[in-house]
């Protein structure tokens, strides 16, 4: 038995990267003119599912029992929250594939498969553009625009991108694009000291993908 793992994960020390590689080699295929972009989530995605693709056959092998195994498992899952990343579900499928490996005492194939897939995740996701959250923001003062400038150094200062979208006697409005890791808190609050807060307003509507 100690033989056949052993000579199971030497199988996907080679099957793993190629089934990478060649995932890697159609999801950056050329794009051709007219065609959409392609976003990065679904070009990571597609190379992960080349992996996940090659540890389920290999679990499988020349068995047919593990076969029907895996389609009978595979049909019991229902997954109806939304996710928006299409990396999630294809973790979920990876976490499925580990724990049927698990389940047919394939420990080595198990444990390569995941710190192979991690090591994936991990590249993908280091090349992937900093994910931000897009909100309409309100500040309302007395006398807004002598307010500007001293605002749109705060919005720099933490990283933020914005376009002005009206000046007007009463208020400033932008939208404003944030890092997952910037508190709109902490940016209305050094807005708010500006004036000690006297008479100004600072509002956030975050604007829901469509």
């Amino acid at each position: 038995v100690l033989e056949t793992h052993a000579a199971m994960v030497a199988r996907a020390v080679i099957a793993l990267p190629l089934a990478a590689g060649l995932g890697a080699v159609l999801a950056f295929r050329p794009r051709r003119r007219g065609t959409p972009a392609r976003s990065a989530p679904v070009i990571q995605t597609q190379i992960i599912l080349s992996v996940v693709g090659a540890v389920v056959m290999l679990i499988v092998g020349s068995s047919l029992a593990r076969a029907f195994g895996i389609v009978g498992v595979a049909s019991l899952i229902r997954y109806r929250a939304k996710i928006d990343d299409p990396k999630d579900a294809v973790v979920m499928l990876t976490t499925l594939s580990v724990g049927l490996c698990c389940g047919v005492e394939l420990y080595g194939l198990a444990l390569f498969s995941t710190i192979f897939i991690l090591a994936i995740l991990w590249v993908v996701e280091s090349l992937e553009p900093e994910q931000r959250k897009t909100f309409d923001l309100k500040v309302v003062a007395p006398e807004p625009r002598a307010l500007r400038a001293e605002v749109e150094a705060i919005l720099r200062r933490s990283n933020v991108r914005f376009e002005l979208r009206s000046a007007g006697t009463k208020d400033l409005v932008y939208e404003a694009q944030l890092p997952f890791s910037v508190r709109t808190d902490r940016i209305a609050n050094a807005i708010l000291q500006l004036q000690d807060g006297h008479d100004t307003e600072v509002s956030w509507e975050e604007k829901k993908k469509k």
